[in-house]
């Protein structure tokens, strides 16, 4: 944790949220992750509640990050070079939409920023940012699905942004 014992969170959503579990818990200073569903109107949704495309959620990772070994704009950035912000899910219902939960004004920036950035290099970026709401974890048996099973994903590294 940081000197003063403060850690941030930030949550985003990008697809199945295995996968993106994984490759966020590999980044330097991120203490923690837990795999949920956001930005809906059920409370306390089931991943097949979700699943349904019914409830508006997300599926989405929170971040539990060490200030002062990483930033929220290094793991914006990864956001948006481990998936293509410029495929639009959410005619599918929106659960696997590109999407930051923002904690604070200042991630709303951040993000913000970073989006504007990507569509001055040309692209069509769909990423929707908006203030965190409640996070709904989803069960168990998804949290850490990837480690706990011993599956390696595979990642699609793109370098959109530095």
């Amino acid at each position: 944790m940081g000197e003063d014992g403060k850690v941030e969170v930030a949550t985003f959503a990008c697809g199945c949220f295995w996968s993106k579990e994984y490759f966020l818990q590999q980044q330097e200073g991120v203490l923690s992750t837990r795999v949920g569903f956001t930005g809906g109107h059920l409370d306390h949704p089931s991943y097949r509640q979700v699943c349904t495309k019914a409830t508006g959620h997300a599926e989405a990772v929170e971040v539990t990050f060490d200030p002062q070994k990483t930033s929220f704009q290094a793991l914006a950035i990864f956001f948006f070079n481990m998936h293509d912000p410029t495929i639009d899910r959410r005619s599918k219902g929106g659960q696997y939409r590109s999407a930051i939960f923002a904690h604070s004004t200042s991630q709303k920036k951040i993000a913000e920023a970073l989006r504007e950035q990507l569509c001055t290099q040309g692209y069509d970026v769909v990423t929707q940012i908006e203030m965190a709401s409640t996070f709904w974890p989803a069960e168990d048996r998804h949290q850490n699905y990837c480690a706990v099973r011993g599956f390696t994903p595979e990642l699609r590294l793109t370098e959109r942004l530095a």
